[in-house]
């Protein structure tokens, strides 16, 4: 795992401190990340396939990237600098909502975050770190609806909230 400081801040997103990652999440620390949720032009959304060696939720499927923005960094060049990190793509995002959550993770690790969420449209070559990304896939919020309901295990929490928030603003 790579270590480095991440933000520590209080529930209205104002920083606090900082903390190393893997202690920050030993410990359940509320702390700043991000998520970014990408569609193609036909609606459908790319997925990735968490690298199996990650340090928590390895081999779970997700939004298309996701990290902690860098203590310094603003949370939209993070968001930006991971997409092209992670997936090899950089895109257009726009702002979308926040949310915390708090979860126990498989490891003993507590997820606890005040989650940024960004989209964007991508329709070009994908080409993924492999130390980051097992796999990836666009699917039909339909079927990965169904997905999720059959076997919500293979996700990881944050994506769950993540998917049902944009659920519940497409049906209204």
């Amino acid at each position: 795992m790579n270590t480095h400081d991440i933000i520590l801040v209080d529930q209205h997103d104002q920083q606090v401190g900082t903390g190393e990652k893997l202690e920050v999440h030993q410990n359940g620390w509320l702390h700043r990340a991000f998520s970014v949720v990408i569609f193609n032009n036909e609606g459908k959304m790319l997925l990735q396939k968490r690298a199996y060696k990650k340090y928590h939720c390895g081999g779970l499927w997700t939004n298309s990237c996701c990290s902690h923005p860098f203590p310094g960094e603003d949370t939209f060049v993070a968001a930006h600098r991971r997409l092209k990190e992670e997936m090899g793509f950089d895109c257009e995002l726009t702002y979308h909502h926040h949310f915390i959550y708090k979860v126990k993770l498989e490891n003993g690790l507590v997820e606890h975050e005040l989650d940024h969420v960004f989209i964007g449209e991508y329709n070009g070559l994908i080409v993924p770190d492999k130390d980051e990304v097992a796999d990836f896939r666009f699917v039909s919020l339909d079927v990965l609806n169904e997905e999720v309901h059959k076997y919500p295990q293979r996700f990881t929490p944050w994506f769950l909230i993540i998917l049902k928030r944009i659920n519940t603003l497409l049906s209204s």
